[in-house]
């Protein structure tokens, strides 16, 4: 009876969650986006009734295929996966039906295939070998040393502190360092124990045994039969046998229990083993280049000679002099990174013996050198030798390109895994959304010149959209033009593209800042504490498809000739305004022409036009405005067009017998490329992605057009150089991603 009434209740809960991805949302709305928290915490605190879940999602995954319901598939999909994950032992047979569902979804369109074959790989290894999914899970969130599975994985959150308010970051920097402290390598490393024996041998596992033995032992041991498990598991990848791995274990199991006698302890039955929260460092974003410091320290982190003091100074003087500055720049024909030009005369070979000078003036150039010079130390990170350090094991491309004698054979060159991942959660507005986008254009100009992240670092970019009230200087100009709801136009357009996303993140909007400026009480930091945490971990776990966003690039010319052109980039919105501040000697003729002509300047634009049929069409036009929005993101998610809506507000002349009006009337435009140019000299000012930090004033003329990836870019120009025919898309650039795209990881990507 008490087994009806548990499953009675896991059912309810289930279709409880299913009624709020239908817009059928509780009676208390607090408890929106919480549905799917308290459900894997009941099944925490009885682990047995992880089966119970399981099979009631599968029956719930078939009949949400029979009905036709595709909106619940990834959702259901995903809480069972997260719940077989953490469960101490799902029967074979139970997974063979998930297994056969996941098989059937490779039928459907994407993401619904895609999201199958990821989960239907992993349940393969799973069935093969029992617990793998949840050792490889604890062992690359907290980095172990383990050579069967060496990668490691780190979650940055990065908060503009403009954006923010003080409160909020105090809390989330709080609750990160609190899921630090209660877990070390020695206890991930008996929870993989207890979790790999558990899931091989079941409920014939003395689990209360084998904790009270592990923890008796000194570390040393509790390392060494980790490793011995780890070992035992994966290598069941190479051999596929279930019996072979449950005997593997079975014999670790023995061995660490063979102090105490047989039958000393009884059979606890099934126990939970706790999932570590993932390693999340939180970083305040007051840097330009902060992300590209933090990643760059990831891969490599100093070694134990480099001073810690001098850490900081040397990451700020830490600058790559040959990173391109623009796509048209590629066209430099040298990209070495080091010269060997010393800079005096005698030490130049002649023209004719060049190819020689090396080998037959070998001691004279050992002799010649400066003299009277300083020397100066390189700090670690303005070296090569530093970025190129962790590579330096064999079969690896030394820091710079060495001079080959005779005779010294090279190593053989292999390719580099990507062993890091880094998992970059932002929290704010659209705003920080454009600071990620002007961040990852330049990361990818870096890599462009000298690739160091790109072949060694996965990179993944996840969004947590966070308004809070208008309490600092910066959120009150911002919010004069823009409202709470325009400044979170990502968050809700990839709510709209993926209902899961819609009901575990997006709820955090306003949940965040609520839960922060709550009264400090124990039940507040039981909630913080818990929620926050584990549903950034959920996202970053479970978050692995993305949604590609569109980068834009924009050329900014000023009223002044002597003036550079500026150049960068936005993500979200460029918006233009007439610009108020006028030279006072400018001041009578222009009233008297705005008297004439009405509000706003005089402009020419000029637009390729977007159609269905992909035809392009230029288009020019000129018109009278007083300002005019480009928004990058589409109004509906189903939207296939990549293109720019363009809003401009256009002023219209009137002539009546009461005398002459004017009426503003609004034209919209379809455009990947756009040209605007004031005709009458009248500067105007251009504001990116909403953020009053990034506004130009006495702008004259403005060019957007789809942001080049940068190593497209550098391919294209060298190809071309090569090319007869000046062909644009040749050799490899043919088969190069040509627009840079900013992927934000949902949970189901773009359901159609």
């Amino acid at each position: 009876m008490e087994s009806t009434e548990v499953e009675s209740d896991i059912l309810r809960r289930v279709r409880t969650l299913l009624r709020e991805l239908d817009g059928h949302h509780p009676a208390c709305q607090c408890d929106r986006g919480m549905l799917r928290w308290t459900l894997h915490k009941k099944i925490d605190q009885n682990p047995s009734n992880s089966a119970v879940l399981v099979k009631i999602l599968v029956k719930e995954l078939e009949r949400a295929e029979r009905g036709d319901f595709r909106h619940y598939i990834i959702p259901l999909l995903h809480t069972l996966m997260y719940a077989l994950i953490k469960a101490p032992c799902i029967s074979d047979e139970l997974c063979g039906r998930v297994y056969d569902f996941c098989k059937k979804l490779l039928t459907l369109p994407k993401p619904f295939c895609t999201v199958g074959l990821d989960y239907a790989t992993r349940l393969k290894m799973e069935r093969m070998a029992p617990g793998v999914l949840y050792q490889r899970m604890v062992i690359s969130e907290q980095s172990l040393k383990s050579d069967p599975y060496p990668y490691q994985e780190k979650i940055f959150i990065f908060a503009d502190p403009e954006l923010l308010s003080e409160a909020i970051c105090n809390a989330l920097v709080t609750d990160t360092e609190a899921a630090q402290v209660s877990q070390s390598p020695r206890a991930c490393m008996g929870y993989v124990i207890l979790h790999a024996m558990q899931a091989a041998l079941g409920e014939g596992c003395d689990i209360s045994g084998l904790k009270a033995r592990l923890q008796d032992m000194p570390t040393s041991d509790v390392e060494h039969w980790f490793q011995q498990v780890v070992s035992a598991v994966e290598c069941t990848g190479h051999e596929p046998d279930r019996g072979q791995h449950v005997a593997r274990l079975e014999k670790i199991y023995r061995a660490v229990l063979s102090c105490l006698r047989a039958g000393d302890a009884p059979l606890g039955g099934l126990q939970g083993t706790p999932l570590p929260n993932p390693n999340i460092s939180f970083h305040l974003w007051t840097e330009d280049d902060q992300l590209w410091k933090e990643l760059v320290l990831f891969i490599r982190p100093l070694s134990q000679s480099c001073e810690p003091d001098c850490l900081s100074q040397d990451l700020d003087n830490f600058e790559i002099q040959d990173i391109i500055s623009d796509c048209e720049c590629c066209e430099q024909t040298r990209f070495s990174v080091l010269s060997t030009d010393s800079g005096i005369e005698r030490d130049l070979p002649a023209a004719a013996e060049e190819p020689f000078a090396l080998c037959s003036t070998e001691t004279e150039q050992y002799r010649l050198h400066r003299k009277g010079g300083i020397k100066k130390k390189p700090s670690p990170l303005e070296s090569v030798a530093f970025l190129q350090a962790g590579c330096n094991g064999p079969g690896v491309k030394p820091p710079a390109k060495l001079q080959r004698r005779p005779g010294t054979p090279l190593d053989a060159v292999t390719p580099l895994q990507r062993l890091h991942t880094a998992r970059i959660v932002l929290l704010g507005d659209d705003r920080v959304l454009g600071r990620l986008a002007q961040a990852y254009h330049a990361l990818r100009k870096r890599e462009t010149r000298r690739v160091f992240l790109t072949p060694r670092l996965n990179l993944q970019f996840y969004y947590i959209p966070v308004v809070m009230g208008q309490t600092n200087t910066l959120a009150v100009t911002d919010h004069a033009a823009t409202s709470q709801e325009e400044l979170c136009e990502v968050a809700g357009y990839l709510g709209r593209a993926d209902p899961w996303y819609e009901s575990n993140i997006n709820t955090l909007c306003h949940m965040i800042p609520k839960l922060a400026t709550m009264p400090s009480s124990p039940s507040k930091h039981l909630v913080t504490d818990l929620f926050i945490t584990d549903v950034i971990a959920y996202y970053v776990r479970m978050g692995t498809q993305p949604v590609c966003l569109q980068v834009y690039a924009v050329k900014i010319f000023f009223n002044d000739p002597a003036q550079e052109p500026a150049e960068d980039v936005f993500l979200t919105e460029l918006r233009t305004q007439v610009q108020e501040s006028i030279a006072h000697k400018e001041l009578s003729m222009t009233k008297k022409k705005t008297t004439l002509d009405g509000p706003g300047i005089d402009l020419t634009v000029t637009y390729r036009k977007v159609v269905v049929s992909d035809r392009a069409k230029e288009l020019a036009m000129s018109l009278r405005s007083t300002g005019l929005v480009m928004k990058a993101i589409p109004a509906d998610e189903a939207e296939d067009l990549v293109c720019l809506n363009v809003n401009i507000t256009e002023i219209i002349r009137i002539n009546n017998l009461s005398g002459r009006s004017f009426s503003a009337v609004a034209n919209r435009l379809k455009t990947r490329d756009i040209k605007i140019r004031s005709t009458e000299q009248r500067p105007f000012t251009v504001c990116l992605d909403k953020d009053s930090r990034r506004t130009y004033r006495n702008v004259i003329s403005v060019e957007v057009s789809p942001c080049l990836e940068p190593s497209y870019c550098l391919q294209k120009t060298r190809a071309m150089k090569l090319s007869l025919h000046g062909t644009e898309d040749v050799g490899l650039a043919k088969y190069m991603p040509k627009s840079l795209l900013l992927p934000i990881n949902t949970f189901a990507g773009v359901i159609q």
